[in-house]
């Protein structure tokens, strides 16, 4: 389904003026060069595949737009004839100052020989804005161009500039939430010239290397690990002749910016631009896809978000951010669960239960289906009895009924499941036999062979593959047609690393020990570095206060919606009360909260839940909340450790009051006698509590004021037990 363009996506505000007089260009490569979303980029290219039920390359074009760029050229290769065919019949064909060139290679295998043939083509005249058809954004480019431009006129060598944004990998998987790697960067803080990249960094030795030369040019250096590269680059046209110049230039980051930083003859520079409240994330593997998709559910993105790219009147936004199209036949005994999207002409059956997933257009599910975290695209068959938790399944895919997906399998187009069968954790399933080579220029073998749909040709590459399907039919079990692909050796820790499923229990613990051994044998061998990365300690933090603030609050919202994320799945999937604590521990580490911040996330997911819960009076939604704390009480125990932080959570709770739920604010009372009762909060958070409020504003006393009895009572109680 194309965006389609609505007021509501009106330009993001650009200060023309700034801008230069030559059209401001893009260059948009649509072919990832890369394998990581096989067997699916076999058949279909990967920037049309459905990201919440939209092309990923509309959610980049929509933003492009917005943001000024007035020309864009779209690099084509692996399945080029669909990437020009779905363009040429889309919005972006008929746009006004908004043009898109397609450029059609065949034997390109890489980002530089891409670039190569741009420059050959001789159609960028200034500097240009190069991005991948699987980012999202909504960031504004006036101040990353203006900065740029203003470097440009004191020093022609600075070329480029990144954008770069906050993300502190998990310290238990040395990921980002993305499912990257950890990115180390060294940044030179006052000009914010880029002096260092390694996304591969030797984690066994504790140590980046550095030349010596940097320390000795840059009176200050900082190396990041909490930064993530957003893969936009505003660049200058010396970039594109550098890669004619440059033949051992294949890829973006891994040549030409490291090729860069180390050449010290021409003395080419990349700077950095860090965003802060904007958003922009690019689709780099399984993982990223499904953390993107929450991401644009949650709105994140906004304003590219699926009621505005589809149109308000296609898509309903509902209570806890679920999304229905308008013609959606659904059984009133059937649950749509929180963060869900349904598209339109889909049938769910009786008792089906569906949350934190998306369901694409046609699809027909039937009854007693659970489908938990999963990825459902169009026209698919879903039979009766069918469990799918955080699978992805691509178009036309019949499962037979009482088929099960165990988390993390892919199913590409037109698979079928046999009935009863279980598909094990973390399989690849495809119609395709899977290639003996793990070659990215594989994909263009294949490009010409189907139609993006599924449909198989009958010159495809492996030969017969109607025959060569029927003779394994057994993998699939009775009626099952597709291939289990085998994961190559060496290959098992990156089908969890970068599945959609959330990282198994075990493994969490398995990394969590092996962090503790290499941390003891780090603290023998002595550490190299401060905690903050500074290198040099008498250097000045140029880092603007207001800006580490705005980090603080964008990095605690996210997390707060993560941790809800994970409170809601464990209660609708009945996880163990260990298991999530686990698992917001990780987030924890993650996000470098402390236990406070997760006491308040987890107690705000809570009655968030209890609000959000049918209720039809104040009782009702008392109970709700009562019924919710008891569950869940020893989650929200596991992080509150002493008195503080039980004075935490209740101004969290007059905060939720004043502000995102104030149906509780009658209750308040009643909610705080509760949370005591069940020994959440001790006698001596609520007195402390109630002290330090005496001397507040009036204002700020409405809620001791009407706890003042359940107060008072427990001063008494106290006051009878210091008599004894």
């Amino acid at each position: 389904m194309g965006a389609q363009k609505k007021g509501a996506t009106a330009r993001v505000s650009e200060d023309q003026e700034e801008l230069a007089r030559n059209p401001l260009q893009a260059i948009l490569l649509a072919d990832s060069f890369a394998t990581t979303f096989r067997p699916i980029t076999l058949e279909r290219p990967k920037v049309l595949l459905p990201l919440v039920n939209i092309p990923m390359i509309d959610y980049t074009l929509a933003w492009l737009e917005s943001a000024g760029v007035e020309e864009v050229f779209v690099f084509c290769c692996a399945h080029s004839k669909q990437v020009i065919d779905y363009l040429e019949s889309s919005q972006w064909s008929s746009q006004p100052n908004f043009s898109v060139t397609t450029i059609e290679s065949h034997n390109s295998i890489s980002a530089g020989d891409a670039l190569r043939l741009i420059y050959e083509r001789n159609v960028i005249h200034g500097d240009f804005v190069l991005i991948s058809g699987d980012t999202v954004s909504n960031m504004s480019l006036t101040q990353v161009l203006q900065e740029h431009k203003e470097r440009r006129k004191k020093d022609a060598n600075a070329i480029m500039t990144m954008v770069i944004k906050k993300s502190k990998p998990s310290p238990i998987t040395q990921q980002s939430r993305l499912g990257t790697d950890e990115l180390f960067m060294a940044i030179n803080p006052v000009t914010k010239q880029l002096l260092c990249y390694e996304d591969k960094a030797e984690h066994s030795k504790g140590f980046i290397s550095l030349d010596k030369t940097l320390i000795a040019d840059n009176p200050s250096i900082i190396l990041h690990n909490d930064k993530q590269d957003c893969y936009i680059d505003v660049c200058s046209q010396e970039v594109l002749s550098l890669f004619t110049d440059n033949f051992d230039y294949q890829h973006l980051r891994r040549h030409f910016v490291k090729g860069l930083l180390v050449d010290d003859i021409m003395g080419y520079k990349i700077f950095t631009h860090e965003i802060h409240s904007s958003y922009a994330a690019r689709i780099d593997n399984f993982r990223s896809y499904d953390t993107i998709s929450k991401d644009i559910i949650q709105r994140w993105t906004y304003p590219f978000v699926p009621d505005i790219l589809c149109g308000s009147s296609a898509i309903k936004v509902e209570r806890q951010g679920a999304y229905r199209a308008s013609d959606v036949t659904l059984s009133r005994s059937a649950h749509i669960g929180s963060f869900t999207f349904i598209g339109q002409g889909t049938k769910i059956g009786n008792d089906t239960k569906i949350s934190h997933s998306v369901v694409g257009e046609g699809c027909t599910i039937g009854s007693n289906v659970t489908i938990e975290g999963s990825y459902i695209w169009n026209n698919v068959t879903i039979e009766d009895g069918c469990q799918l938790r955080h699978a992805i399944v691509c178009d036309g895919v019949i499962m037979r009924s009482g088929a099960v997906l165990q988390p993390g399998v892919i199913l590409s187009f037109k698979v079928v499941v046999g009935q009863q069968f279980v598909v094990p954790a973390y399989s690849k399933v495809s119609l395709l036999q899977q290639p003996t080579q793990q070659d990215s220029d594989e994909e263009l073998e294949y490009a010409d062979n189907t139609s993006g749909t599924g449909e198989l040709r009958s010159d495809k590459l492996n030969g017969d593959i109607a025959t060569d399907l029927s003779e394994t039919a057994y993998e699939l079990g009775t009626g099952g047609v597709g291939y289990i692909w085998s994961v190559f050796e060496g290959a098992q820790d990156e089908e969890w690393k970068h599945s959609v499923a959330p990282i198994p229990t075990d493994k969490l613990v398995k990394l969590m020990l092996d962090k503790d051994e290499d941390e003891e044998q780090l603290t023998q061998d002595g550490n190299v570095l401060s905690a903050s990365g500074e290198l040099k300690a008498d250097s000045d933090d140029n880092g603007s206060e207001d800006d580490d603030n705005a980090d603080s609050r964008d990095d605690y919202g996210f997390f707060e919606k993560e941790v809800e994320a994970t409170f809601l799945r464990a209660v609708h999937e009945n996880v163990k009360v260990d298991h999530a604590v686990l698992e917001v521990n990780a987030l924890r580490l993650s996000y470098n909260m402390a236990s406070v911040d997760c006491a308040g996330a987890i107690f705000y997911s809570m009655m968030k839940l209890a609000v959000e819960s049918p209720h039809h009076s104040a009782s009702e939604l008392h109970r709700n909340a009562a019924d919710i704390i008891t569950k869940w009480q020893k989650l929200l125990k596991s992080f509150l450790h002493d008195i503080d932080e039980e004075i935490e959570v209740i101004l969290k709770f007059e905060e939720m009051c004043l502000e995102s739920a104030k149906e509780f604010a009658a209750l308040f009372p009643q909610i705080l006698h509760l949370l005591y009762d069940k020994e959440i909060l001790q006698e001596d958070a609520i007195l402390r509590w109630a002290d330090e409020k005496e001397g507040a504003d009036e204002s700020d006393k409405v809620f001791l004021k009407s706890s003042e009895k359940f107060v008072q009572w427990l001063k008494e109680a106290e006051e009878e037990d210091e008599d004894d």
